[in-house]
């Protein structure tokens, strides 16, 4: 194990040899980490905490740290993370509240750039992009595979489907429906389906041209949200029971 001499280890932080532990940082007695992480320095871990395998966790992030909540009051909540996910600088990560689950989770394999925040008993999936200063207010679910633009809020118990990529600068208040580019140049509006994300992503011809007619039925055809939604369950294809799914679940409603 390879613990700076300035790092400040709680008894009780369980820490696998192959970590590394670099200047300066903290990690509480209720910590534990997987193996092969890497805390670059001046990082503080707090809480019950756990963090899964291969984690690169870069300068001043503080995760497990207590909610922003006027009514937390010191009660015993959790935060989880998965595997190979890469925590940029000052990220903050807060843990659940009680009245919120108890726990703040988030997936493997994601990208948290540089002064992300991540809300208390907020959900993250696996393979998402937050750009820089992306905000999660409590107990917002970001599905897999999703990427929310620099500084762009999201609002309370909002959801943003999977593969669905927000624009930079994007006041998210209602749901973002999955496979979708959103974005907010006056205002908000879903501007279609992620074409080039999904693409990367490796969809077929076949499966773009299905959800291609979905969003045309929701966006431009002049149907109301539940005339469309039943069009779209005619059409042939998980990816858009997925979409049809999303919007009948939403309770905020979502951004079209």
């Amino acid at each position: 194990m390879s613990i700076h001499p300035s790092a400040i280890v709680a008894p009780g932080a369980q820490i696998p040899d192959s970590c590394t532990i670099g200047p300066y940082s903290t990690i509480g007695p209720e910590v534990v980490l997987g193996d092969e992480c890497n805390l670059v320095s001046h990082v503080v871990l707090d809480g019950r905490t756990r963090i899964g395998a291969r984690n690169c966790i870069f300068p001043f992030t503080s995760i497990g740290v207590a909610p922003q909540d006027l009514k937390y009051s010191g009660e015993p909540t959790q935060t989880e993370i998965g595997d190979g996910n890469t925590i940029r600088e000052c990220v903050t990560i807060s843990r659940g509240t009680t009245k919120g689950g108890g726990i703040t989770r988030i997936g493997s394999d994601n990208l948290l750039m540089a002064y992300v925040h991540i809300g208390h008993d907020s959900q993250v999936g696996s393979h998402c992009i937050l750009a820089n200063a992306a905000t999660l207010a409590g107990h917002v679910i970001i599905e897999d595979y999703a990427s929310v633009g620099a500084f762009s809020p999201v609002h309370q118990f909002c959801t943003v489907g999977q593969y669905a990529f927000i624009g930079g600068g994007t006041i998210v208040t209602q749901d973002v429906l999955p496979f979708s580019l959103t974005s907010s140049k006056r205002e908000n509006k879903a501007f279609g389906m992620n074409k080039v994300g999904l693409v990367r992503r490796g969809f077929s011809a076949e499966r773009l041209a299905v959800l291609q007619k979905a969003f045309r039925l929701l966006l431009t055809a002049r149907m109301n949200t539940s005339q469309a939604v039943a069009k779209i369950r005619e059409l042939e294809g998980d990816d858009v029971r997925i979409v049809a799914d999303f919007i009948e679940r939403s309770e905020r409603g979502v951004i079209k």
